[in-house]
């Protein structure tokens, strides 16, 4: 078989089988599809098994997150390509067709491609252009703004990335330390991307990200998880070539400005001027989310914060949001 699909699977019930089905209606048929039933309290895996088709099996573990879901697969398959999809999103059928032709066209100094995709039907190619990316092989040598290293990491996710396994295996997977379910596949990534090339493709959309159906998909009524990469960095620095050190810093302290944002919004001031201090210094002053990251790491955060959930929290905050907000408008 050519490649591995990892499946987690945590209470998706009303999604599974509409997942399933969409790899099963893929064009490329050479596959492995290896879910992982990572302690559903619902009927989730009684569905996974239910399903009839050869190549899919089911595997069970206690609950321990979707970056050790992922990985668990990924150790018991055996394809030299690796993709994941989430059980609540689906594949277009020529996802798998498309995208490995278009990594083995690429060569073997290129370990991933990452597709565009729809999220609730909007194709966000024109955002991403907008953000510097371009269709091509990125590297870490061609990235001579850190801030594109942190949109290539955003715009890569399990479910539009197919992996080569040994690079996967070598980096050592998904964050799967604790049950992180924020960010625990940015782990990954900005590891990819540092020590290898990374296809970019911006178009056909060949995902449905279906964002209404994610884990943190809801607006929330507090401050998110802090990145693994923030909490354990030097474990990404000891994989980092000695050439991208510097950018790898760039990397985490404009992460962390914005993290430390978040944090004062919610009106933890303290944690965020942690982490500023952290990862930043006066040098930093140029890079994005400096200077918010400054107000939000003082007791003016909570003033800010409450009076901005008040009376401002329908007006959107980052770009991603406004252009969200767009589409919705002209629809």
């Amino acid at each position: 078989m050519r490649i591995s699909v990892i499946v987690p699977l945590y209470n998706k019930s009303a999604h599974i089988l509409r997942c399933l089905e969409s790899i099963a209606r893929q064009t490329f048929t050479d596959f492995e599809v290896i879910v992982v039933n990572d302690g559903s309290t619902d009927d989730s895996g009684n569905l996974a098994a239910s399903f009839q088709d050869p190549r899919f099996r089911l595997v069970t573990q206690s609950n321990a997150g979707p970056g050790a879901a992922r990985n668990r697969g990924a150790s018991e398959a055996h394809a030299g390509m690796l993709a994941f999809l989430d059980a609540d999103d689906e594949w277009l059928p020529e996802y798998l067709a498309s995208n490995i032709a278009a990594l083995e066209a690429a060569g073997d100094s290129v370990a991933a491609v990452a597709c565009a995709y729809l999220e609730s039907g909007v194709d966000f190619q024109s955002m991403w252009r907008s953000r510097g990316l371009v269709d091509g092989p990125l590297t870490a040598a061609r990235i001579m703004n850190p801030l594109l290293l942190v949109y290539a990491v955003a715009y890569m996710s399990p479910w539009n990335t197919i992996v080569r396994t040994a690079a996967f295996r070598r980096l050592g997977g998904f964050y799967d330390r604790t049950r992180a379910v924020y960010a625990e596949d940015a782990w990954l990534w900005v590891q990819v991307l540092l020590n290898y090339s990374v296809l970019i493709r911006l178009s056909p959309p060949l995902v449905k990200f279906h964002r209404e159906a994610s884990e943190l998909s809801a607006n929330l009524r507090g401050a998110r998880p802090v990145e693994p990469f923030l909490l354990y960095p030097d474990a990404i620095r000891q994989n980092c070539p000695s050439e991208a050190a510097s950018l790898l810093d760039a990397f985490l302290a404009i992460r962390a400005f914005k993290t430390a944002c978040m944090l004062g919004y919610w009106g933890q001031w303290r944690e965020a001027n942690r982490l500023r201090a952290q990862f930043g210094n006066a040098r930093n002053w140029k890079l994005p989310y400096y200077w918010p990251a400054l107000v939000s790491s003082s007791p003016l955060a909570l003033v800010l914060g409450n009076a901005w959930r008040a009376f401002g929290r329908k007006i959107p905050l980052g770009d991603l949001e406004r252009f969200r907000a767009a589409v919705n408008r002209r629809s």
